[in-house]
């Protein structure tokens, strides 16, 4: 049991970071990829670098943003950050 009793503060240590580290990154991932799996046309949505948008068309690893009128720019999916909601935001 001596031996055992001290890797005991190390498996605490582990469980704790499960607990607090990897557990919510693996939550925020799905969140994400369920996020990016229902993006359809006519949504609003902004990207991880700030631009506000509505998407035009959706293709299977691709979106195009229409940014302004007329103003329109593809990126990859992933890159969206999230969606807004009517009456939200921009």
């Amino acid at each position: 049991m001596g031996e055992f009793a001290q890797f005991i503060p190390i498996l605490l240590i582990f469980g704790l970071m499960y607990f607090l580290i990897i557990l919510p990154q693996n939550r925020e991932r799905a969140a994400h990829e369920a996020l990016l799996a229902s993006l359809t046309k006519d949504d609003r949505v902004v990207t991880q670098g700030g631009l506000f948008g509505k998407i035009v068309s959706v293709a299977a690893e691709t979106v195009v943003l229409e940014i302004a009128e007329k103003t329109r720019v593809t990126l990859e999916k992933k890159f969206v950050a999230r969606r807004i909601e009517p009456g939200q935001g921009n």
